[in-house]
């Protein structure tokens, strides 16, 4: 199945970029390239680093961007930005966009395993390497298993399903998602489907233990802001309440001025905010939620860097 990825709030996001002619761009998760060729269309003379960690999604843009001299396409987890930029001698770059939900090809494509809908192996793996969510699901204890369904899932039936995990597991592996979809179908009450589908929150749950989504995401953000000029944006996409709340912190901590505790008369830290925001949040349209139900959930926030 060839990678694609139907793009989240793409207008949007490039433009709370606000892309300069002749700036430095650095897509993190490229997936199947619609920010990127959407920077690249707004300034002919621009140069974008367009990072993705999934090796469908690397070989899908080197096909899609074949015959642009302007863009470098690299494997990397977007953690690595220093890194990255670092290996290209680049110090700072003028503009950076996240989007931390799962790419259309991963939901999709039923042999990467992310999808309750379909029968395949338990996969999840973003980057086909490391733990499988089938590794998780059959070698963790049941208080683990409980931990990471309530803290990435906020499964409130999250001790039930595990303990039915354990149980089932005792008499032979679980492998495949639609066996874990039916266990966790017989381990909630009939209620817990009457907004969404039973094993949605357990699937998201071991996605992001999987993927390590949330363990690194507050330092990314830190690098990922110290890697812009001044005057440069860091716009990044959400697609559910836990990572929200990090990025809505972080971009926060860049806006906030004086630390000095309240009771003080002046102030002695001297310290003044890095960042601004140019806007508080943006969440798709009516219209595009109608023509992709998965947006539905998608929040954009950016951040602008005003001082070093």
């Amino acid at each position: 199945m060839e990678f694609y990825h139907q793009t989240v709030l793409l207008r949007e996001t490039v433009d709370a970029l606000a892309v300069r002619p002749g700036g430095i761009y650095v897509d993190c998760t490229a997936g199947g390239g619609g920010h990127s060729a959407q920077i690249l269309s707004r300034q002919e003379d621009c140069r974008l680093i367009a990072i993705d960690r999934d090796p469908d999604a690397i070989s899908y843009l080197q096909k899609r961007f074949r015959d642009e001299k302007r863009i470098t396409i690299i494997r990397e987890e977007f953690k690595n930005i220093r890194f990255v930029l670092s290996s290209l001698s680049i110090d700072r770059v003028d503009g950076i966009v996240a989007d931390l939900g799962i790419s259309s090809h991963h939901v999709d494509d039923p042999s990467r395993g992310f999808s309750f809908h379909a029968d395949a192996p338990l996969d999840m793996r973003m980057s086909k390497e490391g733990v499988s969510a089938a590794d998780l699901v059959n070698t963790l204890s049941e208080k683990e298993l409980t931990d990471i369904l309530f803290r990435f899932g906020e499964e409130k039936y999250a001790r039930s399903i595990a303990r039915n995990i354990v149980k089932s597991r005792a008499n032979q592996p679980i492998t495949t998602t639609l066996e874990l979809t039916e266990l966790v179908k017989h381990s909630v009450p009939q209620k817990a489907s009457r907004h969404s589908h039973p094993a949605q929150k357990t699937f998201q749950a071991l996605r992001i233990a999987v993927n390590g989504e949330l363990d690194d995401l507050d330092g990314a953000l830190q690098a990922m802001f110290d890697s812009l000029t001044v005057g440069g944006r860091l716009a990044v996409i959400t697609f559910h309440s836990l990572e929200d709340r990090i990025v809505k912190s972080r971009f926060a901590d860049f806006c906030k001025g004086c630390t000095c505790p309240p009771d003080f008369p002046v102030c002695v830290c001297g310290k003044t905010p890095r960042g601004r925001l140019p806007f508080r949040s943006i969440v798709p349209s009516e219209e595009e939620i109608k023509e992709n139900r998965r947006a539905r959930s998608a929040r954009l926030r950016a951040v602008e860097k005003v001082k070093e």
